[in-house]
């Protein structure tokens, strides 16, 4: 995996966007102990996709915002795990691909922080 800040901004500005264009998929992922909607969780982490994208994609704030991407990809773990638990009967394939978000996240995490140890 590219350890390039342009690639990372990528990644969370294709995700982000995403977010909005296909809501509903989000939305199933959304642990039931966060208070409110599913929604508004959905649209909230969309948007902190973006505006870490963003703030990878500019030199300026891009150690603050691979830290701040660090964090979101350990955050976002609970929502994997809900995943993974809710998807162990479906077809193999769906099953597949929400057990392979879960090691997934270990290289995020240390993409991101890479990027914020050479920033």
């Amino acid at each position: 995996m590219s350890r390039s800040p342009l690639a990372l901004a990528a990644l969370l500005a294709t995700a982000g966007a995403a977010h909005f264009a296909r809501p509903r998929v989000f939305d199933g992922i959304v642990p039931a102990s966060l208070p409110g909607s599913a929604r508004t969780w959905t649209y909230v982490s969309g948007a902190a996709e973006l505006a870490l994208a963003a703030g990878l994609a500019a030199p300026r704030t891009r150690r603050a915002a691979a830290l701040a991407a660090t964090a979101f990809f350990v955050g976002v773990f609970p929502a994997n795990v809900k995943m993974a638990r809710d998807w162990r009967h479906r077809p193999a394939p769906l099953r597949a691909a929400a057990y392979g978000r879960l090691p997934l996240q270990i290289p995020l995490v240390l993409w991101a922080r890479d990027v914020a140890r050479k920033s």
